[in-house]
């Protein structure tokens, strides 16, 4: 099903487009230049998920960041990749390549999270 395009969900976008990392909904509602409610943010984020369009990440402190899905597999959702989480700027990048790993037999992973944390290549 087509979802209608709204000013909320155009400048969501925008500024995860500009950006090109991953960014907290609390990041996002700074950047954006309309008066939107938090929730309404939150709830655009969680459709874009849904849709294939945003991936989110949760880092080791639990908060949620949400990055677009420029590599990702539309069939099978999000290919399973590291993501980069600079200590200094707080900001969360994909990295390259896929995770690879096993699980015995008659396990189905619907989700892996792939965190590292250091200093960037900007703040390094």
């Amino acid at each position: 099903m087509k979802r209608r395009s709204t000013p909320t969900k155009e400048a969501v976008l925008n500024v995860l487009t500009k950006t090109g990392k991953a960014m907290s909904q609390d990041a996002i509602e700074k950047k954006i230049n309309i008066d939107i409610n938090r929730a309404t943010i939150y709830r655009v984020l969680n459709r874009f998920c849904d849709d294939g369009i945003l991936h989110k990440v949760v880092a080791e402190d639990g908060k949620q960041y949400f990055a677009l899905c420029l590599d990702c597999d539309k069939e099978h959702k999000t290919v399973h990749h590291f993501h980069f989480r600079c200590l200094k700027c707080d900001t969360i990048e994909c990295l390259p390549g896929e995770v690879n790993f096993s699980v015995p037999e008659n396990y189905l992973v619907e989700n892996v999270n792939c965190v590292l944390t250091g200093t960037c290549k900007d703040c390094s």
